[in-house]
């Protein structure tokens, strides 16, 4: 087996955690990086740090009109994308759904399911007429395993990985392909945006154990990208060895 290197990747969320790893793992074999996120500040940076071979694109997912225009706009040498990875997403507070602040699970759903939608579908066209491209979404445990307090999170990567296999299904004949990377516990910002900036909070959620890093989720992302074009990798799942899996919950009288 042949492995490729994709020579130009679309990475959305890329001015911190998965997104910022993920943009210098490509960096580094080689690739151009079209660096997306909503923080212009810190995308400058990362262009700084990894020089001209990434454009960074300032760009919030959830408007509609902005993400067709930011592709249809692109430079010609950055034009063709390869690898779309959308990575831009978040878990916003942890209350019960009897409880939960209906704001929180508006950006949840407009952020992770319906921006994650616009790009993808802003950039399928061109990867589908080349006959080549990769789709790599973003997904989480959560999408599969409940926890409380996960309901319109763990609804939204579930989406994701539905939407995933849905991409497989249409996409089929055409030599592009789709992946669906979930995590389990990673420490990065992820924990301090979902408890609104409360850091002592997000870092209890890691105390006392290993979790996966930002690195490791760009090392998955990028073997998945980087193997021969007849080889898909529908979904990856990966969580700490630290993490695993609860019993069932059981609520008892007296």
């Amino acid at each position: 087996m042949t492995s490729i290197q994709p020579s130009t990747v679309f990475v959305t969320g890329a001015s911190s955690g998965f997104g910022a790893a993920i943009a210098r793992r490509f960096a580094a074999s080689g690739a151009r990086v079209i660096a997306s996120a909503r923080r212009a500040e810190r995308l400058k940076d990362l262009a700084g740090e990894l020089g001209s071979s990434v454009l960074p694109v300032t760009l919030d997912v959830r408007d509609r009109a902005a993400v067709f225009a930011a592709v249809s706009d692109l430079p010609a040498e950055f034009a063709e994308v390869d690898v779309l990875v959308n990575n831009a997403g978040l878990a916003l507070g942890q209350d019960l759904a009897q409880a939960a602040d209906l704001d929180d699970w508006d950006q949840m759903v407009d952020t992770n399911c319906k921006g994650l939608a616009y790009v993808t579908r802003a950039v399928l066209p061109g990867m589908v007429a080349r006959r080549k491209g990769h789709v790599i979404n973003l997904g989480s445990v959560a999408g599969g395993y409940p926890y409380p307090g996960g309901n319109a999170y763990g609804g939204s990567k579930a989406f994701v990985h539905q939407f995933s296999l849905g991409l497989r299904s249409d996409l089929h004949g055409t030599g592009v392909r789709v992946t669906c990377v979930e995590p389990g516990l990673a420490d990065t910002e992820f924990s301090t945006v979902r408890f609104h900036g409360d850091k002592a909070r997000a870092d209890a959620v890691y105390t006392g154990m290993q979790p996966l890093t930002a690195a490791d989720i760009a090392e998955s992302v990028y073997w998945a990208a980087s193997l021969p074009p007849h080889v898909n990798v529908n979904v990856i799942e990966l969580m700490a060895t630290a993490q695993s899996f609860a019993a069932f919950q059981v609520a008892r009288e007296g």
